[in-house]
């Protein structure tokens, strides 16, 4: 067994733990439910238990364990970060490798989707952090999931539009860190735009140059027969 190999098996458990783990954990942030909550603190801790084996044979399975551990220090740090509720959606960290191994150096259209799919992702584990973070403390105004959604939108887009936000020391640190994903989902988008409209105009240039071009060449082309022809009949009577 390989690393790659591993990691091959691997990337659909994965997809469908992370998948699990947001569904069970969107019913305990949105339905407000204790932490006892039943098969929803089970399907939590069963994906986190997934995700630290995974940890586990990748670092058994490393060429190179030291580098290998240095690099993946974030993943380690994801595993370590279970008791703050809001926290344990770093965990969605592995859903997006999963679809960014998918996509690989595809296409701009491909890359264009991954970026929008991690934007709305992003948004979502947002709101779903601040409300789980809000919800309950007191002189809080982010206390339903509709305030946490408009809230996330708000804050991803850098509009900052002001009429909710959160009032809790682990709040502002989910808002800091939407804020910086925003940033560069919208570098990406803002990137990937403007290289679409630069190689369009790149094209529509080059076919006009084309179409002025191409009477051009035919006049070229019978000149420089007409060259031949001379050259030749002097050569003969010379």
């Amino acid at each position: 067994m390989t690393q790659q190999l591993w990691r091959r098996h691997m990337e659909w458990p994965l997809l469908l733990a992370s998948v699990a783990f947001l569904v069970a954990y969107s019913v305990q942030v949105i339905g407000n439910l204790r932490e006892d909550a039943g098969w929803i603190e089970m399907v939590v801790w069963a994906t986190w238990v997934l995700f630290a084996v995974d940890y586990i044979v990748n670092l058994a399975l490393a060429p190179l364990r030291g580098r290998w551990f240095i690099r993946n220090l974030h993943e380690l740090l994801i595993l370590a970060l279970p008791i703050l509720r809001p926290l344990r959606l770093l965990r969605l960290v592995t859903l997006l490798k999963v679809v960014h191994r998918a996509a690989g150096s595809a296409l701009r259209g491909r890359i264009l989707t991954y970026v929008l799919g991690a934007a709305a992702l992003l948004t979502y584990a947002g709101a779903l952090a601040v409300l789980d973070a809000e919800s309950n403390v007191e002189g809080a105004n982010i206390s339903t999931f509709g305030d946490a959604m408009w809230w996330a939108l708000t804050t991803i887009t850098t509009v900052g539009y002001g009429d909710h936000y959160p009032v809790t020391m682990l709040g502002r640190f989910v808002a800091a860190g939407l804020m910086v994903g925003g940033i560069a989902v919208l570098g990406v988008v803002t990137a990937s735009v403007a290289s679409w409209l630069v190689e369009q105009v790149t094209r529509h240039t080059a076919a006009e140059v084309e179409v002025v071009e191409a009477p051009m060449r035919v006049e070229l082309v019978r000149l420089s027969e007409q060259v031949e022809r001379l050259t030749a009949l002097l050569e003969r009577q010379g």
